[in-house]
């Protein structure tokens, strides 16, 4: 690790978009694991990943990540700490 998580793709299946969704949260979920796994690894829950420019300001306002220019947005500990918390028991 280099003091971070990459997550390379990160998507959700046709079901859970839109107002008729089957579940709430799933990518919410997936972004919480990668914090924990880059927690548990002692890199203080950072995440790294590029987003598809039509969601960097879903992932600002739901993830609490930074745009860091570019496509790049970055998941810094306390909002880490936020996810984990909210998707698991710690």
């Amino acid at each position: 690790m280099d003091g971070y998580v990459y997550v390379n793709l990160a998507e959700c299946a046709p079901i859970n978009f839109g107002p008729d969704k089957k579940y709430e949260g799933v990518g919410g979920n997936l972004f919480a694991y990668a914090c924990k796994i880059s927690w548990d690894a002692g890199n203080e829950g950072f995440v790294s990943f590029k987003a598809k420019t039509q969601l960097i300001h879903h992932y600002e306002n739901v993830l609490g990540a930074v745009h860091n220019g570019g496509h790049t947005m970055i998941i810094y500990p306390q909002e880490a700490l936020f996810l984990i918390k909210r998707y698991f028991k710690v």
